[in-house]
């Protein structure tokens, strides 16, 4: 069987500036919401307006000698979707952009399945059995397992204290030659405690320690800690970065762009905690429209907040925006607004906690954070329902304590389901 000669059929030639170069639009945007819609994104070969999703494990050679010189190095490109691929270089190189944006360095990022992946590569690329690693109290409860339940079976020991007390963490440092790395979160949870980027960091720098900050609850628009002497920053990427709840993932960042390239890179391909394609495509679109959501959610988050703190039924609201928060004055310093998270205590304690959650009409019941819909949990009924009372009170962690993703819905539709919750 023979084809038309009139018949044209598009045969794509093989680009030999795949994948094309990085034409970095940070170098000529202003404003950190046009970043977030342009950052990372380069010319696809097929002229699609919007990174296609690469569902490729692996990738094509011209020649032998290509993939010798794409596996030593010497030739950039792709090879195996484990070790890295477009859609999800594009969502590397965008959250790279945003959390360098205006800061005159450059840092590389690596996306990985989750955020708990990120950490995990962070640390076991970094320390070694005999180092130690210092924390504070109030981290998310899979870091805090990380650090304190896996760890030391590789003979990594944790030091955990109230890193907001400056002097006693550096008593700790001088004391103990043996730590290796400062591990930070900041707001952390569930309690939203902030400890001081620029303090800590210079002691880590004092006494030649590996800074790390965990950065899931600002988001670069609210904070930039590379602003700071951090090494590296850390997210869940599943959370406001996403802002939608349709994927998880991770993303670790280092300043050291030569030892990202090198020795994270190995340790990352080698633990085998690679995102994909379609949750970084999906990670992509929801990074666009970071800027405006979360504008919307501070602007609620306010005033939530404030309602709260005046409602009988509240013993105490969580909320950095608060003058009478404790770390309000910290941050204040090193972030553009609170931020979307807050938790507060009923007075009502174990039994009030799950009746305020069972009235719930449009907010949502559920763990997680980051999405535009008002998300509740109740930590003494939920993530921490089998923690002894003991040890969740040693974290600030209250029977009563309700834990509050405030939603970019309409703020009046918030407030009105919270005050026929708590009647």
């Amino acid at each position: 069987m023979q084809l038309s000669s009139k018949l044209k059929v598009f045969i794509p030639m093989p680009d030999n500036n795949f994948p094309p170069k990085k034409d970095s639009p940070a170098e000529v945007l202003t404003g950190w919401g046009s970043l977030a819609v342009h950052g990372g994104h380069v010319k696809d070969p097929m002229y699609a307006h919007l990174v296609p999703i690469y569902a490729s494990s692996t990738y094509v050679f011209d020649s032998a000698e290509q993939g010798m010189r794409r596996f030593d190095g010497t030739e950039e490109g792709f090879i195996y979707s484990r070790w890295g691929n477009p859609t999800i270089k594009e969502a590397e190189d965008k959250i790279a952009a945003l959390e360098t944006f205006q800061l005159g360095i450059e840092a590389k990022g690596i996306l990985h399945a989750s955020g708990m992946a990120a950490i995990s590569t962070l640390m076991l690329a970094t320390l070694k059995p005999g180092d130690k690693i210092i924390s504070h109290f109030s981290l998310y409860g899979g870091t805090n397992e990380l650090i304190t339940k896996i760890l030391p079976g590789l003979q990594i020991t944790p030091v955990i204290i109230d890193m907001r007390d400056l002097q006693k963490t550096e008593d700790a440092l001088k004391a103990d030659p043996a730590i290796r790395m400062l591990y930070i979160e900041t707001p952390a949870n569930p309690t939203i405690q902030c400890v001081d980027i620029d303090e800590l960091t210079k002691l880590a720098k004092k006494y030649n320690l590996i800074a790390a900050c965990d950065n899931t609850f600002a988001t670069p628009y609210l904070q930039q800690p590379f602003k700071y002497a951090v090494d590296y920053v850390v997210h869940s990427t599943t959370k406001f970065l996403n802002g939608h709840g349709t994927a998880i993932g991770g993303i670790l960042l280092g300043k050291d762009v030569e030892l990202m390239k090198t020795t994270m890179t190995k340790v990352h391909r080698t633990l085998g905690g690679n995102s994909n394609a379609f949750d970084a495509f999906l990670l992509i679109q929801g990074m666009k429209t970071l800027e405006v959501r979360m504008e919307r959610h501070c602007h609620n988050a306010m005033e939530v907040a404030a309602f709260l703190e005046n409602h009988p039924a509240v013993a105490k609201v969580n909320y950095t925006g608060l003058d009478s928060h404790p770390d309000h004055y910290t941050a204040m310093k090193q972030m553009r607004h609170p931020g979307a998270m807050l938790s507060f205590e009923l007075k009502s304690g174990l039994k009030g906690g799950i009746d305020f959650m069972n009235k719930l009409k449009m907010c949502v019941r559920t763990v997680s954070l980051g999405t535009c819909d008002t998300l509740l949990s109740h930590p003494a009924s939920m993530t921490h329902y089998s923690v002894p009372k003991e040890e969740k009170e040693k974290y600030g962690i209250t029977d009563g304590l309700i834990r509050m993703n405030v939603g970019i819905e309409n703020l009046q539709d918030i407030i009105n389901d919270l005050r026929q919750s708590l009647s």
